[in-house]
């Protein structure tokens, strides 16, 4: 009966394995797929050129009709070729997955699109910059990565004491810099770092976004009440921390809870409900690692 139990225990684990895994890699798909639309139907018919491997792509497709797929492919298939000599065999499942698929779907002919759905180059760089940058989240979002400048960053952090993000944004800016003297047009260039600027702030808005956490501390000589509906009603752990007020010089209980933005509103309205009275100071996290919110991803 016992190996019988952890045989069931052991294929219900692997189950749940295998569909996060399918939930990790079509969710990618998804962001992978936006983030080519983003190129496909906004940037190239502008000839506006952006950040990344992707962005060298099209500022050689621009000038030689190289199809954006193989070269991304090409310099790609180098760069890894580097990272798995330097960084290690472990470097990233994902990441060749991600490198593959977008290959794949920047190969599909650009005549197979509809030609500029806007005219005006400054929204084609805004929506093309919001879609690409909406996409990269999705990826991000499930620990992947689309390769190119992400992996130069990794192997020159490796030998220099340098941020990856400043590594990345130095590249971005030469590349899309690089793009004047092939289209010889100041105005795409401009255009090329405004699509830059929105890509990352879409990007930070919507990581920011779907994971933002709060940190809440509550004061309240009820917080035995307080903490048993935050356990039971909320899901969430709290932590009772010994205090002293300095003012008073009693001895405090202070609860401490993490949660979801989205359910700071729930546990406030049972606080008032309780205690009126109450002091409750909140504050945004950037980042919650463990059950019931993010996993760790080495």
């Amino acid at each position: 009966i016992w190996m019988a139990n952890n045989l069931r225990n052991m294929v219900k684990s692997k189950k749940v394995k295998v569909k996060s895994v399918i939930k990790d890699y079509t969710i990618m798909l998804l962001g992978l797929i936006l983030y080519v639309l983003s190129w496909t139907l906004f940037l190239i018919p502008a000839k506006i050129t952006g950040g990344g491997i992707s962005g060298l792509a099209a500022v050689i497709y621009y000038s030689t009709k190289i199809p954006i797929g193989l070269t991304y492919f090409t310099i790609n298939v180098v760069l890894i070729s580097f990272a798995l000599k330097i960084l290690g065999p472990n470097f990233g499942v994902k990441t060749i997955f991600n490198m593959v698929a977008l290959t794949l779907l920047f190969a599909v002919p650009q005549e197979y699109f509809p030609g500029a759905l806007i005219e005006d180059n400054f929204l084609s760089a805004v929506l093309g910059g919001m879609m690409g940058g909406v996409g990269i989240g999705l990826v991000f979002s499930r620990g992947g990565s689309t390769g190119g400048t992400d992996i130069i960053a990794m192997i020159v952090n490796k030998y220099r004491n340098m941020s990856p993000g400043r590594i990345i944004l130095y590249c971005d800016v030469i590349i899309i810099s690089s793009s004047y003297f092939l289209v010889h047009s100041v105005e795409k260039m401009v255009y090329g770092f405004v699509s830059m600027a929105v890509v990352s702030y879409a990007l930070d808005a919507f990581l920011s976004g779907s994971n933002a956490s709060a940190q809440i501390f509550i004061f309240s000589p009820k917080y035995d009440e307080i903490a048993d509906f935050i356990n039971t009603e909320s899901v969430r752990g709290v932590t009772v921390i010994d205090g002293t007020g300095w003012y008073t010089q009693q001895d405090v209980k202070i609860l401490m809870t993490i949660v979801r933005k989205k359910e700071a509103s729930i546990i406030f309205r049972k606080v008032k409900e309780i205690d009126p009275d109450a002091f409750i100071s909140m504050g945004s996290v950037m980042g919650v690692y463990g059950k019931g919110f993010d996993k760790l991803k080495g």
